[in-house]
């Protein structure tokens, strides 16, 4: 049991990955969360207003699986396989996140001042929400798909594209982490 309630290093969990993703590339198929949302307003009937979402979505049913299995895994990995470890954040990091107004950094996965209920339910909070599920949403869309589809199925099968993307993700991040998060708080 300790070896499942503790992360997987990645000797195991990179072969599982790389595993998957070879068997989606024999199959044709690829691998995003962002697409679904397209594959749900196609269902949803969102055709009838666009042209960029006609096509058979019946064809990208499994993905949605994926998804329910993304949601269901992470149920069951944080509610019965989790041994409530925080992060290990350098001390450094630690210490100019408090002086952003962060208080237990590291005690949790995410901190309470960005995810908590109480974030959200304050004009700032409700604004950074919005502002940033719009910026994520444009972001997706103009790359051609998000963070996982171009790390991790778009690298694998080489594609330029998603090289550049990955590129310009860890490089906005950067600079968010860098420059905006401190002004923000």
């Amino acid at each position: 049991m300790e070896y499942i309630l503790n992360p997987w290093p990645w000797y195991v969990s990179g072969p599982l990955i790389a595993t998957v993703m070879a068997i989606l590339l024999y199959f044709g198929k690829t691998f995003g969360m962002s697409s679904n949302l397209k594959t749900l307003c196609a269902i949803g009937g969102a055709g009838k207003f666009s042209e960029f979402f006609k096509f058979d979505w019946k064809e990208q049913v499994w993905n949605l699986i994926v998804v329910l299995g993304a949601i269901i895994g992470g149920f069951i990995g944080t509610h019965y396989l989790s041994n409530d470890s925080g992060t290990d954040l350098n001390p450094v990091t630690i210490s100019e996140l408090k002086q952003m107004g962060f208080q237990n950094s590291g005690a949790t996965l995410v901190p309470d001042e960005l995810y908590g209920i109480d974030a959200i339910s304050t004009p700032m909070g409700l604004t950074l929400l919005i502002v940033g599920g719009l910026l994520v949403g444009f972001g997706t869309r103009y790359a051609g798909g998000c963070t996982s589809g171009h790390a991790i199925a778009g690298l694998s099968s080489l594609q330029k594209p998603s090289l550049i993307a990955v590129i310009g993700f860890f490089i906005g991040g950067l600079i968010m982490a860098n420059f905006i998060l401190p002004l923000i708080f």
